[in-house]
């Protein structure tokens, strides 16, 4: 995976902890902060498996966190620290939500992206108490929904080639 992906990471894990809080406290910060990261590297990893389209991301730009924050409802109008926003990738944050939602998914998912190089995914792939007990509002299935559902489709569609080519 390309190192120029990691201001679209930052921004769809900051994006993701900012609508779906973590429980109170540094440690469940820290645990649901890992999640929220581990899912979005996976997800960027699928959606720019090469560095050219890493390269193609950044001279089109990610498009912003606008209709991800209008489905959640979040008002960011006096944000002065908003710039971050811009970095977001609506369709990296949707496939994130999709792999928060469905551990399952996301250990089918693992072993295809970046040949297996998004690194260890443990927390995302095999949540444990601790880890939903973390990060309620960001494991919510039905919570996460309006965001998933956005590009659910492609990702399954995606996910669905890349095994049919493997085997």
């Amino acid at each position: 995976m390309s190192a120029d992906l990691a201001p679209v990471i930052a921004a769809g894990t900051r994006w993701l902890l900012t609508a779906f809080p973590p429980a109170p406290g540094a440690f469940n910060r820290a645990l649901a902060e890992a999640q929220a990261q581990q899912a979005v590297t996976l997800a960027a990893a699928l959606r720019y498996p090469t560095p050219l389209d890493a390269e193609i991301l950044h001279l089109l730009g990610p498009g912003g966190s606008a209709r991800l924050d209008w489905l959640t409802g979040a008002d960011h109008g006096d944000d002065a620290d908003a710039g971050w926003r811009t970095w977001v990738d609506e369709t990296v944050v949707s496939w994130a939500a999709c792999l928060l939602a469905a551990p399952a998914l996301a250990a089918d998912a693992h072993p295809l992206a970046d040949r297996g190089q998004a690194g260890e995914l443990t927390r995302l792939t095999s949540p444990g108490n601790h880890e939903h007990d973390a990060a309620p509002l960001l494991r919510h299935p039905d919570l996460l929904e309006p965001i998933a559902a956005l590009h659910r489709a492609p990702l399954l569609n995606l996910l669905d080639k890349q095994t049919a080519a493997l085997g």
